[in-house]
């Protein structure tokens, strides 16, 4: 290859590079994986150890989620044999009547210690009341502002959740209940910014969504945009505050056109553990 080949090699590449770029883009928002971070809880009872929870966050049926996307999502989840299926929120995209047949398709979820879940910000944007009566038809036992006891023999494992950041009120007593100083908790919020205000020491374990990751990630760049007041410390993954610990999925969908960089969407499949893991 010549100078002035190689300068036109150049130039045609640089010319494709945005098309394969977006084309790359539009591949891995619906590349998901099955993410399994193994997470100490305080005060685990022994008969909880390993306990699994599929987290799902995100799915934002509408014009860019389809509903074959969801169903493949059950399917998966279903397939790891979860003990419970937590939902974070974020069920519809742009419009209400997108709720009722993703929990449609939700309602296909299996889990031996039932399936729970709590609102994200679109829900109160298009319809929170729908949602909440598609989540009691669906057999999704709402978790916003309450919670729920797991019981094992004689050890028990509070499940709560709150109403989303933005858009709702949060009621964490109602959700922890008569949890007592030394048993585990383990608390629903689409919102990981929700942590910030946290000073209840009884609080072991936060999941959240919401950041999507930052979606779009550019190597050497980061996120350019990721819907936190803290910035990209909620992007992803097992943060540690001084009062709790959360762990923030890169949830399943998108906002806006179904592009995703350096983000792959996930289903999280969290075991939970007495001991730190090594």
């Amino acid at each position: 290859m010549n100078r002035r080949d190689f300068i036109k090699w150049i130039r045609r590449a640089a010319l494709a590079a945005p098309a394969v770029g977006l084309g790359y883009g539009l591949f891995e928002a619906s590349w998901f994986r099955v993410a399994r971070p193994t997470i100490a809880v305080p005060n685990l009872p022994a008969m909880f150890e390993g306990l699994t929870i599929a987290f799902l966050t995100d799915l934002h049926h509408g014009r860019y989620t389809s509903l074959h996307y969801i169903r493949t999502i059950v399917e998966v989840t279903n397939a790891q044999q979860p003990d419970i299926i937590a939902l974070g929120g974020d069920y519809a995209h742009a419009h209400r009547r997108y709720i009722p047949p993703c929990f449609e398709v939700l309602s296909d979820l299996k889990a031996r210690l039932g399936v729970f879940g709590v609102l994200g910000n679109h829900d109160h944007w298009y319809d929170s009341r729908l949602a909440k009566e598609c989540m009691r038809r669906s057999h999704v036992a709402d978790l916003t502002n309450t919670g729920y006891w797991l019981i094992q023999g004689a050890a028990r494992l509070r499940l709560g959740g709150v109403d989303d950041f933005w858009e709702g009120s949060q009621n964490l007593a109602a959700a922890l209940g008569d949890a007592q100083p030394g048993e585990a908790r383990v608390l629903l919020s689409h919102n990981p910014d929700y942590v910030e205000t946290i000073t209840d020491p009884r609080v072991g374990l936060v999941l959240s969504g919401h950041t999507h990751g930052g979606q779009v990630v550019l190597p050497g760049i980061g996120a350019p945009y990721v819907p936190s007041i803290y910035g990209d410390k909620y992007l992803h993954g097992l943060v540690r505050t001084p009062v709790t610990q959360v762990y923030v999925s890169r949830g399943l969908a998108t906002v806006g056109p179904p592009l995703r960089i350096g983000a792959r969407p996930e289903i999280t499949l969290v075991r939970l553990t007495r001991a730190e893991p090594t």
